[in-house]
């Protein structure tokens, strides 16, 4: 069993918090389109109020551990590893509690190349607890937009988790799927159920978008997000997303191995 002091010594050792591979000016960065409601860092959130910069900067240490200093432009950010503790604690605690209730299951990502293990474990263990994990809109079309024009993509499931290919592609590729900060996916799966394409998710589980978008729709979400995605922790401050758990979103997938069994020994759902 991991325990809670041997999680936060990998989140150090591992660059998964404290400094990170994040970059202070790209959080500021999304912090100014995000005051600008510039939808490419929305993630599918339409706030309740107006955020300023000030205000994000203040939210995102209270909820990351970030300097609050805006005069503090430069160098890696920092995510506060007690906080991410304390984040993914709440987050098992969710799971269990969807697992007790053998509640349906969403789980999506736009970081296929990082958090799919992460997620399918989870998937895997809701499953044998008796949660429906849901398929909805498999191979369905969504047309994203990029900063290389629109491109088509299609909505996947792999091992019970939701992502995205470019059309063309398939697993056998390399590439487990497509990058992408896009709330259109989830909403793509969720037009599915609406249509009769299985039950309606009494939880969402993933990051970006998929949170946001979920979120926004009513629908409770948990998820990560690094210092550089505001809006899933204004989703959390104003109560469209239950759980955000501060966190480098893109280390070696391996990295990640760690907090999937803390996550499911909390969440009393390790086999």
């Amino acid at each position: 069993m991991l325990t809670t002091g041997a999680l936060r010594a990998h989140l150090l050792a591992a660059r998964l918090a404290g400094p990170v591979a994040t970059s202070r000016e790209a959080s500021l960065r999304s912090y100014r389109l995000f005051a600008a409601r510039d939808p490419r860092v929305l993630l599918g959130l339409d706030p309740d109020r107006a955020w300023r910069e000030t205000d994000l900067l203040r939210l995102m240490a209270d909820r990351c551990g970030v300097s609050d200093d805006p005069e503090h432009t430069l160098g890696p950010d920092v995510i506060d590893p007690d906080r991410t503790v304390a984040a993914l604690d709440v987050f098992a605690s969710r799971l269990a509690a969807a697992a007790a209730a053998r509640a349906p299951v969403l789980l999506g990502t736009g970081h296929p190349h990082r958090l799919l293990d992460f997620y399918a474990a989870l998937a895997a263990a809701l499953s044998s607890a008796g949660c429906p994990v849901l398929t909805p809109a498999q191979g369905r079309r969504v047309d994203i937009t990029t900063r290389f024009g629109v491109r088509r993509h299609q909505l996947d499931y792999v091992r019970g988790v939701a992502l995205v290919r470019e059309a063309g592609a398939s697993e056998d590729g390399g590439a487990p799927g497509a990058h992408t900060h896009s709330p259109l996916p989830v909403r793509a799966a969720l037009a599915a159920v609406a249509e009769g394409d299985g039950p309606v998710p009494a939880l969402v589980v993933g990051d970006h978008g998929w949170v946001c978008g979920a979120g926004q729709l009513g629908i409770e979400t948990i998820g990560l997000a690094d210092t550089d995605d505001p809006a899933v922790f204004v989703g959390e401050a104003e109560g469209q997303v239950s759980v955000a758990v501060p966190i480098d979103d893109a280390v070696r997938a391996d990295y990640y191995r760690p907090l999937t069994r803390y996550v499911l020994n909390r969440a009393c759902l390790s086999r």
